[in-house]
């Protein structure tokens, strides 16, 4: 079996469940000052909201990681369990900023920790995410 070198990332893919697409989308999309992309799978009934990524992001072994947000019977949003850490490059503050406004909650206000800063929110949908900057 061949074993992971230091140069990839454990963690290939993540997805966050939303229970309206449309709000979730948006409540991203303006904290994080992006633009994200919707598709439909009806033969699954699922929906999926990419966040952006370079091309090829997902290829195994590329040490590249992205995710979308996702509406599906299998999963709905959790404050507990797994937390997803987002990049909030270059100015942690500026997304925290947004969050309240745009419909979340912020449960855990900028700290610092040896890698930068970090904040902890629950989203439009009830989930809890963090955010992370190195400023």
């Amino acid at each position: 079996m061949e074993k992971l070198s230091m140069e990839t990332d454990v963690i290939t893919w993540f997805e966050i469940p939303v229970l309206d697409t449309a709000r979730a989308k948006k409540f991203y999309e303006t904290i994080l000052d992006i633009e994200m992309r919707t598709q439909a799978f009806p033969e699954t009934n699922e929906e999926l909201t990419f966040f952006p990524s370079a091309p090829g992001v997902i290829q195994a072994g590329s040490g590249r990681v992205s995710g979308a947000l996702v509406r599906n019977s299998r999963s709905k949003p959790s404050a507990e369990g797994t937390t997803v850490y987002l990049n909030a490059y270059p100015v942690l503050q500026t997304v925290i900023d947004k969050i309240e406004a745009a419909g979340g909650k912020v449960i855990l206000p900028r700290t610092q920790i040896p890698a930068g800063y970090i904040s902890v929110f629950i989203d439009t949908e009830g989930n809890k995410v963090a955010i992370h900057a190195g400023e």
